[in-house]
C-alpha cells in the first residue's frame, strides 16, 4: 500500500504539528526529512513555495499548509476522539490565529534578530510575542488543563511547537514569567509521548 509522503524538517514547528496530527489521527505515512540548504527537486516540483510540511497523498493531491494537513488527518480518521472538533471553538480559533499571525511575526524577530535587521528591537518583539499569545494562553489554561478542556485537542498540538520554540530561546528568562498555567502546559507537552514520537528521527509513522 502506498503511504502518504510527508516532506518534513524535524525542528520546524509547522512540520512538527503536522506530524503530531498524523500520529494522533493514526495515519500511517512516510516521512522524508529535507535538508534546508539542498531542498529536493521532487518536493519543489510538488510545492514551489519550498517550505515544509508538504504532504503528497496517494491519489496525487498535495497539501502544502500545516493546518490543511491537520484538518485532513483528523477528517480522514473520522476524528473519533474529537480532537479536531474541540479545536474549532471561537477561543481556540482566535488563539490559533494569534499563533500563526502576530506571535509568529514577533517570535521570528526575537529568535533571529540579525536575520531581520532588527537587533535593537529584540526585546520589544519578545514582549509583543508574550502579549500576543502567551498571556491569552495563560488566561485560558488557568481554567482548564488543555485547550480542549480536560483532554487535548488539535489546538494544543497546533500551538505547542511555537511556544516550545519561543521558550527555548531564553529558557531561564521564560521560567521567570508570571505564567504558571502556560508553563505547566508546556512542560506536559515536552514530556508527552505524542511529541516524543513526532520529534524522533523520521521513519514511517505511526
Amino acid at each position: 500500500m502506498t503511504l502518504p509522503l510527508l516532506y518534513t524538517y524535524r525542528r520546524c514547528p509547522y512540520a512538527m504539528r503536522a506530524r503530531m496530527a498524523l500520529l494522533q489521527a493514526g495515519i500511517a505515512y512516510e516521512a522524508r526529512e529535507i535538508v534546508l540548504r539542498d531542498k529536493p527537486a521532487d518536493m519543489l516540483a510538488l510545492s514551489p513555495k519550498g517550505t515544509v510540511p508538504v504532504l503528497l497523498l496517494p491519489g496525487g493531491q498535495v497539501l502544502e499548509q500545516s493546518a490543511d494537513i491537520m484538518s485532513w488527518a483528523f477528517e480522514a480518521s473520522g476524528d473519533v476522539d474529537g480532537w479536531w472538533v474541540r479545536s474549532q471553538t471561537d477561543i481556540n480559533l482566535t488563539l490559533q490565529q494569534a499563533c500563526d499571525g502576530a506571535f509568529k511575526h514577533h517570535l521570528d524577530r526575537y529568535k533571529y534578530p540579525q536575520r531581520f535587521g532588527d537587533a535593537l528591537e529584540r526585546e520589544h518583539h519578545r514582549e509583543q510575542a508574550v502579549q500576543a499569545l502567551l498571556v491569552p494562553l495563560q488566561t485560558q489554561l488557568q481554567h482548564q488543563g488543555q485547550l480542549g478542556g480536560d483532554s487535548p485537542c488539535a489546538a494544543d498540538i497546533g500551538i505547542f511547537p511555537f511556544v516550545r520554540q519561543f521558550a527555548a530561546v531564553e529558557p531561564a528568562w521564560f521560567e521567570t514569567l508570571p505564567l504558571p498555567a502556560l508553563q505547566a502546559w508546556l512542560a506536559i507537552w515536552l514530556a508527552h509521548p505524542l511529541f516524543l514520537r513526532a520529534f524522533a528521527r523520521p521513519g514511517s509513522g505511526p
